[in-house]
């Protein structure tokens, strides 16, 4: 079944690696990066029951992923209500995430580690009629223990960028035998569609069909707490730098200071992409004079007239920040990082503004920047000129939304679809 030398290299590899699995967990949970009361789920003991009846298994790396599985979710359900459908992501956010989102008829576990060991537990506990798998999340050992199971796969939202088909060509049979597996892939975009079918899927079995995070609902926020700081902060320009990596924070910075410039009171928030650096992004901007006009969220400090930069330094509010900033600059992307989902500021109608490392979602941005939804640009500088003047043009940004909430409607996949190939494939049988 795997047809390459590499890939029975480390399949054989991945049979004795039970020991190392052990030491690369427990140094993940002394780094806070696993959950110790569930890391029996990571080597494959399940952490509860299998319910009878048919049972789809979704796997999805990390939080985007994760919340991109939920409009299938809900469309599986409501097309085989009687169908359980068990969640794997690798990381504790996302498993917190699933945990106040899934719905009922639902279970969310941690994938477990590609050995060979944890991958039998897995599967002999909880015997999938399908796997699906998100994106491009590929464990090679998980990948051909299910299919020699005879449990039909799919791939869903597919995405191989430039640089990942760049990787897999260094090992054309290990990448040809792998995506072969799958009984039916279904792509965010052409070029993606491209690059799977010259890494060896066969061609009718794939097919374009828009992208899941297009449809993932706008994160939400506590009413009360909006209304209270939009009369807090009435009357003053405020925008946000949301999922912000290191050195953005320093054009982020200068970006301020260009935007001020013209706009007195200005407030910008910053909300980085990891909040425990919230202490490293402080001392930064102390660094750039902003000492004694910076609030943190963290501390439970809330801006003053004074103001200027309130680090966002929590978790789970971005749909406050996005509803307080009608201009939002996504991070990721002058740091390079490929950056981060623009459908979120789109769904609430911020204008958006990015970095030229858009990787991750390059047809999107590309859709955006071609129909005038969004707005690149290259440091600081242009950071802050795009801000000063999206602020000071209502008609300016509305055009700017309206045209991005157009792309964000047309890039929407057809899930229901998506749902019926899956069942579909379930009842085909092995």
């Amino acid at each position: 079944m795997t047809g390459s030398p590499a890939l029975a290299v480390y399949l054989a590899a991945s049979r004795l690696a039970g020991p190392l699995a052990h030491w690369l967990l427990a140094r993940r949970m002394a780094s806070g990066r696993e959950d110790p009361l569930r890391l029996g789920e990571r080597l494959g003991r399940a952490g509860v029951a299998r319910p009878e009846g048919k049972l789809i298994w979704l796997h999805g790396a990390s939080v985007g992923e994760a919340l991109s599985m939920l409009p299938l979710i809900d469309e599986v359900r409501r097309q085989a209500p009687q169908m359980t459908c068990l969640v794997t992501t690798g990381t504790v956010t996302s498993a917190r995430r699933m945990a106040e989102l899934l719905p009922e008829g639902c279970i969310h576990q941690f994938v477990p580690v590609d050995t060979g060991g944890a991958v039998r537990r897995f599967l002999d506990h909880w015997r999938p009629d399908l796997a699906v798998w998100v994106e491009s999340e590929f464990w090679p050992g998980l990948m051909v223990a299910v299919a020699r199971r005879g449990t039909p796969m799919m791939l869903v939202n597919a995405r191989v960028s430039a640089r990942s088909a760049r990787r897999w060509a260094w090992a054309p049979g290990t990448a040809a035998a792998l995506v072969r597996l799958f009984r039916r892939i279904v792509t965010q975009d052409t070029e993606t569609t491209a690059r799977l079918v010259a890494m060896g899927a066969d061609p009718g079995r794939v097919r374009e069909g828009g992208n899941l995070k297009a449809l993932i609902p706008a994160p939400g926020c506590d009413a009360g707490e909006l209304k209270a700081l939009r009369a807090a902060l009435a009357g003053r320009p405020v925008w946000l730098a949301a999922s912000t990596h290191a050195p953005e924070e320093a054009a982020v910075a200068e970006a301020h200071r260009v935007a001020a410039r013209s706009l007195p009171g200005l407030l910008t928030i910053v909300a980085p992409r990891h909040s425990e650096r919230g202490g490293e992004i402080a001392a930064l901007l102390a660094g750039q004079g902003l000492a004694l006009a910076l609030a943190r969220r963290s501390r439970g400090e809330v801006p003053g007239p004074e103001t200027q930069v309130w680090l966002a330094d929590t978790l789970g509010e971005m749909g406050l920040w996005l509803r307080l900033a009608p201009v939002a600059f996504i991070g990721g992307s002058i740091a390079a990082r490929g950056g981060h989902n623009p459908f979120e500021p789109a769904a609430l109608g911020a204008a958006i503004l990015h970095g030229p490392e858009t990787g991750n979602f390059a047809p999107a941005y590309a859709a955006l920047n071609e129909a005038g939804g969004a707005r690149s640009v290259a440091d600081g500088a242009e950071m802050g000129a795009a801000v000063a003047a999206l602020l000071e043009s209502e008609e300016t940004r509305r055009a700017m939304t309206d045209a991005a909430g157009a792309v964000r409607k047309r890039l929407e996949p057809d899930v229901a679809g998506l749902a019926r190939e899956a069942l579909a494939l379930i009842e085909a049988g092995p």
